[in-house]
């Protein structure tokens, strides 16, 4: 059953998982343009760095040049495009995490040049919640089970197709794609992964259609 949420609700739901002193991770999931990441980042900002930090999962991308090498270029952003075991590590390492602990350093992935970048976020030990993002959070294979199973929750995020296509060729299209290969694109490999992750919203804590 979909949740219809404002940006408040779950800010409030976020905050009760963010217990000083402790360490829980939160999960959004959903697929692309759902709107996971703008809703991560709201609730980031809405708590404050003293009790939360966001750390992507798309910092595991595979790079440029080895997708290359694996044949995997023009399907970037498909499941075995990450490093799902990397992944897994990290989340594990931020979550057994405590007070007076060094931090942890994660990738990220930047947009604008398409590619990952090692060690670009801070996690602080003493940072009760870290707010992780991306597709796959709920996938049954590889090592995304691992990672999910160091996960206090996950919540899945869900919008019309219409305006969740229309969001993915505007963000191709804002990082150099043409109008015509953004259509194409968000309509051709995002596509092909979208039913892979709606075939995981049932895995979730919380679906959600988030209002702002």
């Amino acid at each position: 059953m979909t949740h219809v949420a404002t940006t408040e609700e779950l800010v409030e739901r976020a905050r009760a998982l963010a217990v000083p002193g402790e360490r829980r991770v939160l999960g959004i999931v959903g697929p692309p343009g759902a709107g996971k990441s703008t809703l991560a980042r709201a609730v980031v900002e809405a708590l404050g760095p003293a009790l939360t930090v966001e750390v992507g999962m798309d910092g595991y991308h595979l790079s440029d040049a080895v997708l290359a090498d694996l044949g995997r270029a023009d399907r970037k952003g498909a499941i075995d495009t990450f490093d799902d075991a990397g992944y897994a590590v990290l989340v594990g390492r931020i979550a057994d995490a405590r007070p007076g602990d060094p931090p942890v350093y994660a990738p990220v992935f930047r947009r604008e040049l398409e590619e990952p970048v090692a060690a670009g976020v801070a996690v602080p030990a003493d940072v009760p919640l870290v707010v992780t993002e991306g597709n796959y959070l709920l996938a049954p294979t590889g090592a995304w089970p691992a990672a999910r199973a160091r996960m206090a929750e996950v919540w899945y995020v869900e919008v019309p197709d219409d305006v969740r296509l229309a969001r993915l060729e505007d963000r191709h299209h804002a990082f150099g794609k043409s109008r015509d290969d953004a259509r194409r694109w968000a309509r051709g490999s995002d596509q092909v992964n979208v039913a892979l992750i709606e075939g995981t919203r049932d895995r979730a804590d919380l679906v959600v259609r988030w209002t702002g």
